[in-house]
């Protein structure tokens, strides 16, 4: 037992500072914006908001810990089909006996907690996806190649558009782009990909829902329906400029008493008003050093699945928070993304924890690199 404490305390040792210092900031921002919009309607004048923010954010930390201490690869090579049968299993279940939350059938209940299953599945899927383009490295450019990675990715992100969660959807396919960019996918595939979705436009356009085409139409020019579906970004935008630069203080601001989903998909809208354009920037600058860093320890892992895992961590908070702080600007269109460590959410602290935790593992492993360099 002594042995095996020490070794586990040496491998804490070993998890990434910058990583550690980052996450830390962004969420103790987290719960004091948590704080100061306990009086939102939404709400609704109760503490559990804060104790829940709390409470996910240390269950978080402490996940990341232990998987810091676990070897990534052991993880890739032993559980990827496992994961990726379970991931198409849990999104299959929830589009079968999920509760809908608005347009969105994207939840589970057991009993009275619920989880969003799609949050959860962002990590399997960064692991399976890690695995399978370090499987075709070599030859990722044949089409049988490409083939294979867009169904990986296509059964995924289908199984998640349908149960009508477009913002995570995004969210996938930004991260596959970005991690098959890396990888070095040729230049004409993607840029084929997108010649094809131009040209498919005018056909899939008539068949869209009309109230699909004005979130569409009214997401990138909000003001032009002020009162409908532009509304909540422009109010949004509203709150981020009520703040100016030191902001109102953590009781001060009035829009976002108004704002639907102040604490968590217009989280920045809120902190803005909250704590300036001050905060703001520290919470963008807070996100740019961690993926930087991410960034840094993909290159230094020492395999290139590790590598891939990194970039698919990294892709994933950075297409969230562009697209989360692009809507709270009325800037993008609303399509309910949370904002990394930020925004309010169990589903979305927890997973991204758990992403994290595997960031730090391919630090912490990142050693044998060298001794495995040496014997080949």
């Amino acid at each position: 037992m002594k042995e095996f404490n020490t070794t586990f305390l040496e491998k804490l040792k070993k998890i990434d500072p910058c990583l550690l210092i980052c996450t830390t900031i962004l969420s103790l921002i987290s719960i004091l914006l948590m704080i100061g919009v306990r009086d939102a309607s939404e709400i609704g004048n109760s503490t559990r908001v804060i104790a829940m923010q709390s409470a996910t954010t240390f269950v978080g930390i402490i996940l990341a810990f232990f998987i810091s201490t676990l070897d990534y690869q052991e993880i890739v090579n032993k559980l990827f089909i496992p994961f990726f049968i379970a991931q198409i299993g849990l999104l299959g279940i929830t589009l079968l006996y999920g509760t809908a939350e608005g347009s969105n059938q994207s939840w589970l209940y057991i009993g009275p907690i619920g989880i969003q299953p799609s949050e959860f599945v962002k990590a399997t899927f960064i692991v399976t996806f890690a695995k399978h383009i370090d499987i075709v490295k070599k030859k990722i450019n044949h089409p049988l190649s490409v083939l294979g990675l867009l169904i990986h990715a296509g059964l995924v992100i289908g199984l998640i558009l349908l149960s009508g969660d477009l913002g995570v959807a995004l969210v996938y396919c930004g991260l596959v782009l970005i991690m098959l960019f890396c990888a070095g996918i040729s230049l004409f595939y993607l840029l084929g990909g997108f010649a094809f979705l131009f040209v498919a436009i005018p056909y899939v356009w008539p068949h869209l829902n009309s109230y699909q085409q004005d979130r569409i139409i009214f997401g990138f020019t909000p003001e032009a329906d002020p009162q409908g579906y532009g509304f909540q970004a422009l109010l949004g935008q509203k709150c981020v400029a009520n703040g100016g630069f030191f902001g109102q203080g953590l009781n001060g601001g009035e829009y976002y008493k108004n704002l639907f989903a102040c604490e968590n998909d217009f989280a920045f809208s809120s902190l803005c008003e909250k704590f300036g354009m001050l905060g703001g920037i520290i919470v963008i600058a807070t996100l740019a050093v961690l993926v930087v860093r991410i960034f840094m320890i993909a290159k230094a892992a020492r395999k290139d699945s590790g590598s891939f895992l990194c970039i698919g961590v990294a892709a994933a908070i950075t297409v969230q928070a562009i697209e989360n702080i692009g809507m709270s600007l009325a800037m993008l269109p609303v399509v309910g993304i949370t904002l990394p460590f930020v925004s309010y959410g169990g589903s979305s602290t927890l997973a991204m924890y758990i992403m994290i935790g595997m960031v730090h593992s391919v630090h912490a492993h990142r050693v044998k690199y060298f001794f495995e360099r040496e014997e080949t």
